[in-house]
């Protein structure tokens, strides 16, 4: 785009040599010069750049490469003498571009603006995906989510339009499938500000979920930071078949590996197998990697692939992957860290659940499982589409299972929603007569967005506290997510399983074997479901919901945050670190069990306020249980001896000049890359995290704003620490890589405890703490 053309040496001015230079034909690209999308024609795909630095890296470490490998490599900011160990050193990156969806995108664009920076410098998106309430249907739903969200929506495409990011509508579609469809190739390297970016490892790129503050490292044009991953190889033989879909073999991995198996690992999925998987299935297996907290996952360039691009308007991309196919692909003899082998031959259909993602059982064992745990049986709501399960395909298995049931005059016995990925699957699926089956069955389409997935539900059908299940084809299942129920068991399955299992209206149902009952009382079973992968003819666009930056560039623009809002808040710079040690910070909360960035930070009825940090942190931790009592949201203040709201208490401490710091469990922040998460504590005057193992993308979202996410050297001193301690961190004087920290622990009867505490920092991270936060450091830089 014409305006990082304007901004480069304003750029490299502010920031310095190590400010990146853009992505330019005649240096990337002398083969040929193929747009990386048709949004930025004067953008080119680099695969001569990525080839020169591989074979750099390859002839330095004398040993094949995995793809995922060739990649990352292939986007070092110094290939010749970069560090490379996985698992070990950081790894600096130059990605190709960021996507930011419109939760996550206010607080990016909000710390882009305190950076003083005039224009990104990598192409960069904002998707209006999360901020719209599934109610009664999807035009309705969509009309009151812009006249609600008109201020957040005018701020984030004035925003975009002032510093050149591309703005996708409310109504476009999910952030995921709109890449999916325009922006992932194979070899690109994009990062995503959430978690479930990885979608794109259908489509042969990696793709990595980050949080804000990384997003704006890359927006202006500082190389960015990854621990370099191991890599986990997922050998597929044998092929898809039946009832099996390639949900399946995600379901089936997360059984294996469970919710923390791929942390700080890339699972890239290889073998005989692959080549019976589409696109756009290879993508539903990539995006739920994130519920194994994979860094990312991805797949080989293969026909696969170059049909979908083809079909999307790609085909100039598609044949120059061919021209580069050997790059696109795992180098022979290359060796993974560890290796899961799945026939697909022998796999069976699966489903998760509930409360958890990892939670495995083959369809034949679920009603037998179910009954034995006290789990509903009765199937409330079935609901699918999502970010993970909503292409052309999915809804066409779908359709297909549900014209079935049709034929023989059912219709769904739970209440059934659909959700389609994009605008243009919507418009397409329409076309096709996909939708008027689905709702024929008793379906409602809702509109192109995140919705119930993400908690975005108006449901009213059971009470708060009623136990009932619901089957999804979502990604996610923790307790409250969908529905804000903690009583709700939600199972994750596979488009067409949900659709049967929301026909027959109870979870024992198997569609591989059991019968059901149609209107004329003959009894009959379901044929495997059948669809074509790709439209046969042409995608459909639908409506064009694509805002171009202005060519002209926008520094003459402005974009407006009134100070009364309740809705956005320009930020202020965090306190920078004092020099010292952090003596006496009072226990806040000492988390039991599970600790996601849904307990840490809650979606749904709180989404609007992710543009103010002072009001979304009114929601810090209220879903995280207290060790001390089994209760969410209800802790003692020290201070006053009174109970209170983990918030009001944290608040008050804040107001009394009293730091605090967090003790959680193993896999602390799982889940979603909501920065919140880690602005929220930090705002209120916590300065660290203690805890057992922590998920990736929080423990670097921690780093970012300041705070200090360190784990027990031995998991055991969890158990040492009571409720109403204070802890002081010692060694910060002489903070260095590798070497552990130390904590004292005063217990209120006078006793004390010791033991040393580890963290992942390295020299840059270190500089981001003394700061007070990564976007202070970067503004020191300038």
């Amino acid at each position: 785009m014409a305006t990082y053309c304007l901004t480069v040496a304003r750029l490299q001015l502010a920031l310095g040599q190590g400010v990146r230079r853009l992505h330019v034909s005649a240096a990337f690209n002398a083969k040929a010069k193929v747009s990386m999308s048709r949004f930025e024609p004067s953008n080119y795909v680099s695969y001569e750049k990525l080839n020169e630095n591989v074979n750099i890296v390859r002839k330095r470490l004398n040993r094949p490469l995995t793809l995922s490998e060739k990649i990352v490599y292939g986007h070092l900011d110094d290939p010749v003498g970069q560090d490379i160990a996985r698992g070990h050193t950081y790894l600096r990156l130059r990605p190709d571009r960021v996507a930011m969806q419109d939760a996550t995108a206010q607080m990016a664009m909000l710390q882009f603006i305190s950076s003083g920076l005039p224009c990104v410098a990598v192409p960069s998106t904002i998707h209006c995906d999360h901020l719209i309430e599934a109610q009664i249907g999807g035009a309705k739903d969509l009309a009151r989510a812009k006249d609600i969200n008109a201020e957040v929506y005018n701020f984030l495409a004035s925003a975009g339009a002032k510093y050149g990011v591309g703005f996708w509508k409310p109504g476009s579609g999910i952030i995921h499938q709109i890449i999916l469809e325009n922006y992932a190739y194979p070899g690109v390297l994009l990062i995503g500000t959430d978690s479930h970016t990885p979608n794109g490892g259908g489509l042969g790129s990696i793709c990595i979920g980050v949080g804000g503050a990384d997003a704006v490292d890359v927006m202006a044009g500082i190389p960015w930071e990854l621990k370099c991953p191991k890599v986990i190889g997922v050998k597929l033989t044998g092929k898809l078949s039946g009832w099996t879909s390639p949900k399946d073999v995600i379901l089936k991995v997360a059984g294996i590996l469970t919710v923390k198996g791929g942390t700080g690992a890339i699972v890239e999925y290889h073998g005989p197998g692959v080549d019976s998987i589409s696109c756009t299935g290879m993508a539903t297996i990539c995006n739920m990697g994130a519920e194994i907290g994979a860094t990312t996952s991805v797949f080989p360039y293969n026909h696969r692939m170059k049909t979908y691009l083809e079909k999307t308007g790609r085909g100039d991309i598609a044949a120059l992957a061919d021209d580069y196919a050997d790059l696109l692909v795992p180098d022979p003899g290359c060796e993974y860290d560890s290796i899961v082998e799945i026939n697909l031959d022998e796999l069976k259909p699966h489903i998760n659940g509930p409360f958890t993602p990892d939670l495995a059982h083959p369809m034949a064992d679920i009603g037998a499982t179910a009954a034995k745990n006290g789990w509903p049986l009765e199937v409330k709501v079935g609901l699918i589409g999502s970010c993970t399960n909503s292409s052309y395909e999915d809804m066409g298995r779908s359709a297909s299972v549900a014209k079935q049931a049709l034929d023989k005059g059912l219709k769904c016995k739970a209440a059934f929603t659909i959700t389609p990925g994009s605008e243009q699957i919507r418009a397409t699926i329409e076309r096709d007569g996909y939708s008027k089956i689905l709702s024929d069955v008793g379906g409602m389409v809702l509109a192109n967005a995140c919705g119930p997935c993400i908690g975005q539900w108006d449901r009213r059908d059971v009470k708060k506290g009623e136990k009932n299940t619901i089957v999804t084809s979502y990604n996610r299942n923790f307790t409250a997510r969908n529905d804000a129920n903690p009583a709700t068991h939600a199972f994750v399955a596979s488009p067409e399983i949900v659709t049967a299992l929301a026909i027959a209206g109870t979870l024992d149902f198997n569609p591989e074997v059991d019968y059901l009952t149609a209107a004329n009382g003959e009894k009959f079973k379901l044929e495997p479901p059948s669809a074509d992968e790709l439209p046969k003819l042409d995608f459909d666009p639908g409506q064009d919901t694509y805002q171009h930056p202005p060519a002209e560039g926008g520094s003459k623009l402005r974009v407006d945050v009134s100070p009364t809002s309740t809705r956005l808040q320009l930020l202020e710079p965090f306190d920078k670190w004092a020099g010292g040690d952090l003596e006496d910070l009072q226990v806040l909360i000492k988390v039991k069990g599970k600790c996601t960035t849904d307990h840490i930070s809650a979606a749904g009825p709180w989404l609007k306020f992710r543009g103010h940090l002072d009001n979304i942190s009114n929601n810090m931790l209220i879903g995280a249980v207290n060790i001390e009592n089994d209760g969410v949201n209800k802790i003692k203040n020290q201070l006053t001896g009174e109970y209170g709201g983990v918030p009001d208490v944290a608040r008050h401490y804040k107001a009394n000049g009293l730091s605090w710091v967090v003790v959680g469990d193993d896999n602390y922040g799982e889940g979603s890359s909501r920065e919140h998460a880690a602005l929220e504590p930090r705002h209120l005057g916590g300065r660290c995290i203690i805890v057992k193992s922590f998920a990736r993308i929080h423990e670097t979202n921690l780093k970012k704003q300041g705070m200090l996410p360190l784990t027990f050297q031995n998991p055991a001193d969890y158990d040492k620490i009571r409720p109403d301690d204070k802890i002081s961190i010692k060694g910060l004087a002489t903070f260095t890589p590798g070497k552990p920290l130390s904590a004292v622990v005063k217990h209120s009867d006078g006793s004390k405890d010791d033991f040393q505490l580890n963290h992942t920092f390295n020299e840059t991270q270190i500089e981001w703490f003394q700061a007070g936060s990564a976007l202070n450091r970067m503004k020191e830089l300038q």
